[in-house]
């Protein structure tokens, strides 16, 4: 009589960590769609001169795209409920080439090969925290308010030195911004793994947490890569 027990157990275990291994395919698959989309437009602006001079000639034009794309994460964060997964997705690809737009500045400050040596820097650093969080069986729900505090730090600080333009204060800003992306990256993952396995949505519901957890891992790389970059990266001057 236990044996029929023992196996249904054993399968509803698989099952679950097959379900869990396919929502996290998915959404591994949608960051890599949106990093590749923001390669793409900032490749193609950085060699359009006509589309830079419009973007970094103007700062209008500029700011107003940043403030666009902060508009877009929290459009879609706020109204993901509200949202078809059609839409949804929607809303991610095109924050995701918005960011593109934007992202080719960092082509004209820093040479290539240290652009490319900073993103393998940063694909191993994200991937072993991914890894991490993905399969550790600690609790990192404690981490949250103190990485949430670390990020409200640095976007002060930041904010604060656009005025300073102190590169010392750059320097320490960059590192704490390593500490909390780093941080962030294996935090984020885990809580999207606790959720897949607590089977918090299923069918269109679920399409958009994979959405949701992609943008988030999106935003996780870029701005790891942005801070190694300040840190790492070659000037062209």
């Amino acid at each position: 009589m236990e044996r029929p027990i023992i196996y249904t157990s054993t399968a509803a275990a698989r099952d679950g960590v097959s379900d869990v291994g396919s929502f996290f395919r998915s959404v591994y698959g949608w960051m890599t769609v949106g990093l590749g989309l923001t390669a793409i437009v900032a490749l193609y602006t950085v060699t359009t001169p006509t589309l830079m001079q419009m973007i970094f000639g103007n700062k209008l034009v500029f700011y107003g795209l940043v403030i666009g794309q902060v508009g877009l994460v929290i459009a879609l964060s706020a109204a993901i409920n509200r949202l078809s997964a059609t839409a949804a997705t929607l809303m991610f690809c095109i924050y995701a080439a918005l960011s593109g737009l934007t992202f080719a500045s960092i082509f004209v400050v820093y040479t290539q090969s240290s652009i490319a040596s900073t993103f393998f820097v940063t694909a191993g650093t994200f991937g072993a925290m991914s890894l991490y969080g993905l399969l550790t069986k600690k609790d990192l729900s404690s981490w949250g308010s103190f990485l949430f505090m670390g990020l409200i730090g640095v976007v002060i600080a930041s904010i604060v030195n656009i005025f300073l333009e102190s590169s010392a204060m750059s320097w320490v800003i960059s590192c704490a911004g390593v500490l909390v992306f780093t941080g962030l990256t294996a935090y984020d993952t885990h809580s999207l793994k606790v959720l897949a396995q607590n089977g918090f949505a299923h069918g269109e519901e679920r399409k958009k947490l994979a959405i949701i957890g992609a943008l988030k891992l999106y935003l996780d790389f870029i701005n790891l890569f942005l801070m190694l970059l300040r840190l790492l990266g070659g000037s062209r001057d």
